[in-house]
C-alpha cells in the first residue's frame, strides 16, 4: 500500500510548483518585453541571460553552507521573498516607465539569487520531511512540478505579454512567488542538532572530500558534468542546424523544443513506477541511456532530415534525464549525511553550471570550424561518455539507495 506523504511535504510540493512557475514566467517574459519595449538585440538579451544565471556560479556554495548551518525553511522563505521583491520591482519599473536594460539585468540578478537559495535548500530539507522509502516518490512530485513549469511557463509568458501587456506576466509571477512564501510558512521543519561553528572553507573542503571519495557520489558528478557539456554543445548548434539543414521556420523550431517539456512531464509521472519496478541501480541507468538514444535520433537527421525526428529527440531528452534527476537526487540525499546536504547540493549545482558555458563554448568553436553537423556528432560522443561512466561505476550495481 502506498504511504501517504506528510502534510509538510505537501506544503513544500505546492510551494515548489508556485516558485518554479514564477521563475519560468519571469525568465521567459524578461527577454520578450526587453525586445518589445526596449528594442533589445541579441547582445542585450545575452547580457540579461548572463545576469540571470551568474548567481548560480557565484552564490550556490555560500548559500549551500548557510543551508547546512541554519534553518533550511527560513533560507527558502527569505530566498523566495527576495525573488518576489525583484518581480515587484520589475513590475513597478514598467508601470512607471523607468525600465532600462541595466535595471532589468540588476533585478534579474537579484531574482536569481532567490532562485539559488531555494534550489540548494529544498533538496537538503526534503529528507527530513519524508521517510527514506518515500524519497524517490517525493522527488518525483517535485520534479513533476518543475517539468510542468518548464513546459507551461514560456508559453504562458508569451501569451500574457501579447494579450494583456508586459506587466501582466510579472503580476502573475509575483503572485505565484508570494504564494510560495505563504505555503513555506505553513511548513514544519524538524529540529536539527547544531554543528560546530567552523571556518566556511573547512565545511566546503569536507563536502568536496565526501563527493570525491564516495564511490557513488563521484560517478554521479562525473556523469552530470559530461551530460551538461554534451547538452550545451547541442544547444549551441540546434537552432541554426534546424533552420538551415532541416528547413524549419521559427514556429517549427519552437514546437520541437516544446516536446522536451512534454517528455519531462511524462518522465516525472513514470519515474515512481520505474523505481518501484526495477533495481535502483538499473533505474539510475535509464536516464544516461535515454540520452544516448535521444542524441542518436538527432544525429539520424543527418541522413534523414525530418523535423519530426528532431522533435522525437527532444521528447526522449525530456523523458530520460528527468528520471535520472529523480533517481540520482534520491541516491544523493540518502548517502549524504544530513548536516552536509546543503553544501553537497551546492557543489553539484556549481560544477554543473560551470560545465554549461564550457559546452556552449565548445559547441560554438566546433560549429564555427566544421559546421553544425560536427557539433551533433561531438554531442553524441559526449552522451556516450556519460553513459559509459555511470555504467562502469558502483552505482550501476547498487540494489538500493541506502547503500553507502
Amino acid at each position: 500500500m502506498t504511504q501517504t506523504l506528510p502534510r509538510s511535504f505537501t506544503a513544500l510540493a505546492w510551494s515548489n510548483l508556485a516558485a518554479q512557475s514564477a521563475e519560468q514566467l519571469s525568465l521567459a517574459a524578461v527577454p520578450i518585453v526587453a525586445v518589445m519595449a526596449l528594442d533589445a538585440g541579441p547582445g542585450e538579451v545575452g547580457l540579461l541571460a548572463t545576469a540571470q544565471t551568474l548567481p548560480f556560479l557565484l552564490l550556490s556554495i555560500p548559500l549551500g553552507l548557510l543551508a547546512d548551518r541554519g534553518s533550511r525553511k527560513r533560507l527558502m522563505v527569505l530566498a523566495e521573498v527576495v525573488r518576489a521583491l525583484s518581480l515587484l520591482a520589475i513590475l513597478a519599473a514598467f508601470v512607471t516607465g523607468t525600465a532600462t536594460l541595466g535595471l532589468l539585468a540588476v533585478l534579474g540578478f537579484i531574482g536569481a539569487v532567490g532562485t539559488v537559495g531555494y534550489s540548494v535548500a529544498a533538496p537538503a530539507l526534503l529528507p527530513s520531511l519524508v521517510s527514506g522509502d518515500a524519497l524517490a516518490r517525493a522527488n518525483g512530485r517535485l520534479e513533476l512540478a518543475r517539468s510542468a513549469a518548464y513546459a507551461a511557463g514560456p508559453a504562458l509568458a508569451g501569451a500574457l505579454v501579447s494579450w494583456l501587456g508586459a506587466s501582466s506576466a510579472f503580476v502573475l509571477a509575483a503572485i505565484l512567488s508570494g504564494g510560495a512564501v505563504a505555503l513555506l510558512v505553513r511548513l514544519f521543519e524538524p529540529a536539527r542538532t547544531a554543528g560546530p561553528v567552523r571556518h566556511p572553507w573547512v565545511d566546503l573542503k569536507e563536502g568536496a572530500a565526501l563527493i570525491w571519495h564516495h564511490r557513488l557520489l563521484r560517478p554521479i558528478l562525473y556523469t552530470s558534468i559530461a551530460w551538461n557539456i554534451a547538452w550545451f554543445v547541442l544547444q549551441a548548434a540546434y537552432v541554426p542546424y534546424a533552420m538551415r539543414a532541416l528547413g524549419m521556420d521559427a514556429s517549427a523550431v519552437g514546437l520541437t523544443l516544446a516536446t522536451y517539456g512534454i517528455g519531462m512531464i511524462l518522465g516525472a509521472l513514470l519515474a515512481p513506477r520505474i523505481v518501484g519496478a526495477l533495481p535502483f541501480g538499473q533505474s539510475i541507468l535509464l536516464g544516461p541511456f535515454f540520452s544516448v538514444l535521444a542524441m542518436a535520433t538527432m544525429v539520424s537527421t543527418l541522413l534523414w532530415p525530418h523535423a519530426w525526428l528532431a522533435g522525437l529527440s527532444f521528447f526522449l531528452f525530456g523523458v530520460g534525464p528527468i528520471i535520472w534527476t529523480i533517481t540520482s537526487m534520491t541516491l544523493r540525499q540518502t548517502v549524504t549525511p544530513s548536516a552536509m546536504l546543503g553544501r553537497v547540493s551546492a557543489l553539484f549545482l556549481t560544477v554543473n553550471m560551470g560545465a554549461r558555458p564550457l559546452g556552449a563554448t565548445l559547441g560554438g568553436l566546433v560549429g564555427s570550424a566544421w559546421g553544425e553537423s560536427a557539433c551533433l556528432v561531438l554531442a553524441l560522443a559526449g552522451f556516450v561518455v556519460q553513459a559509459v561512466v555511470i555504467t562502469a561505476s558502483d552505482v550501476a550495481v547498487c540494489s538500493a539507495c541506502r547503500i553507502v
